[in-house]
């Protein structure tokens, strides 16, 4: 089966070179894999950093400005031609070596969609001097996994996280609105009134701040979500 990893990009010169060369370096057993990168009208130089990677196979593609992290997504979504797809994003909060682990829970499934979950236990705010931004993003992330459980009757941990993977023919059932951060309990809301069953399995995450380039604000995207959650569940 072949993986299509989908990475959206916006103003990441710092980092997504470093993320390309790890997604290239990945091994997966039984999968092969195609990268697909979105550049969503950075204003840096990430577009420059991709196009000096040398990624064997790679498919970029670029928005003439910034149209948000859904709407990046639904480019490379179209483009893709996997069995199945995962969204990798531009820093470094995410190890793709993790991307194995959903995969093995995918097995030889062809009908299968894995979450990775970084909130199956409760962290430690005491080590980081962050704390107030990262316990305002942790028990955000808690409720608004909590109300999705609720709400559409299957229970999840971590809603939110970046590492959703799933049938490439499940998104083609789909019409996905959301050009920005509601694309994340959009397709949750979606994947689920069709009926799909979200494995989840842990990983890990090294969590950045606003400075070093972080943008999901929780207090600005939380009620964003809220609606979009409530919004789905009675409507296509």
């Amino acid at each position: 089966m072949k993986i299509s990893i989908i990475i959206p990009v916006y103003n990441e010169q710092k980092t997504i070179a470093q993320v390309l060369q790890t997604v290239d370096g990945l091994k997966l057993d039984k999968f092969t894999k195609e990268i697909i990168v979105v550049d969503d009208g950075s204003k840096d130089a990430s577009k420059e950093q991709i196009l000096k990677t040398k990624i064997s196979g790679m498919k970029f593609y670029s928005h003439d400005k910034n149209m948000g992290k859904g709407a990046a997504i639904k480019t490379g979504i179209d483009h893709a031609t996997g069995e199945y797809i995962v969204i990798q994003d531009a820093d470094t909060e995410y190890n793709p070596e993790d991307i194995k682990k959903l995969l093995v829970m995918v097995g030889n499934d062809k009908d299968c969609v894995v979450y990775g979950t970084r909130l199956n236990r409760m962290p430690n705010f005491s080590q980081d001097e962050r704390t107030l931004l990262f316990f305002s993003h942790y028990f955000g992330n808690r409720f608004l996994s909590l109300f999705t459980s609720l709400l559409y009757g299957q229970w999840l941990t971590d809603m939110e996280t970046c590492y959703k993977l799933f049938p490439r023919a499940a998104v083609l059932k789909m019409k996905l609105n959301s050009r920005g951060f509601a694309f994340e309990p959009e397709i949750t809301a979606k994947l689920l009134k069709l009926g799909y069953k979200i494995k989840e399995v842990s990983i890990t995450t090294k969590p950045r701040d606003y400075s070093e380039g972080k943008k999901l604000h929780a207090w600005k995207e939380g009620p964003i979500a809220l609606w979009t959650l409530l919004k789905y569940r009675f409507t296509n």
